[in-house]
């Protein structure tokens, strides 16, 4: 990584790196300077789910120009231009990009107070918010048909026929527990035919890591901007739903600790709508629950999938760790269903 840090006009010798996060996707090191201090942090792209790492570096020069223009006080972490000018470094096929660390600030791994759900809730509003007047056909879409669910749910019946005949068996309860939510499949295929449900800048990423807090648990801005793109509202806070309301994550085996929490519920909910509710039309706000429906059900039949699939996108720790994944989540969709009942009395 010497010539990585060198192309950043960064000494190596007067730098170490340490690995930090347990993202699925990039590597990210932190650059350590001589005090022990972090003063940069560093990752190498994933191209083989970023396949065109120059339409990350096209959104992100998009939105620090508006973001200049409009709102030059909020913070946005983005990368630092490489020695020769370019956004990110390119070596032997691989891209790098640096950021500076910004001091004082901590991530969380999980969300565990309905405070932090607030602060995070409330940054990914405020996110969108900035940019309700940039030109969203600006953004390039740096993961194409990535929340698009007719096209996972497609991927997956396929999956379902095509794939390894074994697992296939293995997984047939889960694969028919799948079929039979397929109305929200429907529901949001309507939700894209409605002009009442608007395209926005939406981050699609939205778990508690990605969100960096002060000493005093306070929001201070978001970041990992990668997958920010047009979307609806319901990526964002579906995310928010199925990484905050749960004690458990994705990664849990006992299903029985997958409870759902009420008070994180109306916390995401009240960030959300503090910063955004301004802008939103009654169709989404009506359908503000739907979106935790939305996106735990897309990431079961992704999980679903991919162990169909042989484990090609997320791969594995051991085996049936996504035919596990795929489980969890379609648990936590019912435990989440189960609110849905509880806030219709």
């Amino acid at each position: 990584m010497n010539a990585v840090l060198e192309a950043y006009n960064l000494n190596p010798s007067a730098y170490s790196l340490k690995p930090i996060g347990n993202g699925l996707i990039h590597h990210t090191y932190a650059v350590i300077n001589g005090f022990g201090e972090a003063a940069y942090i560093l990752q190498e792209l994933n191209t083989g789910v970023f396949t065109k790492p120059g339409d990350i570096a096209h959104n992100l020069h998009i939105l620090e120009r508006y973001r200049i223009e409009h709102h030059p006080d909020y913070l946005l972490p983005v990368p630092l231009p490489a020695r020769d000018g370019e956004p990110m470094a390119s070596m032997d096929g691989r891209y790098y990009r640096l950021t500076s660390y910004v001091q004082g600030s901590q991530a969380y791994d999980r969300c565990d107070s309905p405070d932090q759900a607030y602060e995070a809730a409330r940054q990914f509003g405020r996110f969108t918010a900035n940019f309700k007047d940039l030109a969203i056909e600006m953004l390039r879409f740096t993961i194409p048909g990535f929340h698009d669910l007719p096209f996972r749910w497609k991927q997956f019946t396929r999956s379902a026929v095509e794939g390894n005949k074994e697992r296939i068996r293995e997984a047939s309860g889960l694969i028919q527990s799948a079929r039979e939510h397929y109305r929200i499949v429907e529901t949001y295929a309507k939700i894209r035919q409605d002009p009442d449900f608007h395209l926005r800048v939406t981050h699609h990423d939205t778990k508690i890591s990605n969100v960096l807090f002060d000493a005093q648990g306070k929001g201070i801005c978001v970041i990992d901007l990668d997958t920010v793109m047009p979307g609806h509202f319901i990526s964002d806070v579906g995310d928010m739903m199925r990484t905050y309301l749960s004690p458990a994550s994705e990664e849990e085996k006992d299903f029985s600790k997958l409870e759902v929490r009420p008070d994180f519920y109306r916390a995401i909910r009240e960030g959300y709508l503090e910063e955004m509710g301004g802008q939103m039309t009654l169709g989404e706000k009506r359908h503000f629950f739907f979106a935790g429906e939305f996106l735990i059900y897309m990431q079961a039949l992704r999980f679903l999938t991919d162990y169909l699939d042989n484990d090609i996108y997320y791969g594995r720790s051991y085996e049936n760790h996504n035919l596990v994944r795929a489980g969890n989540q379609l648990a936590l969709l019912r435990a989440y269903q189960v609110l849905g009942d509880a806030l219709k009395q």
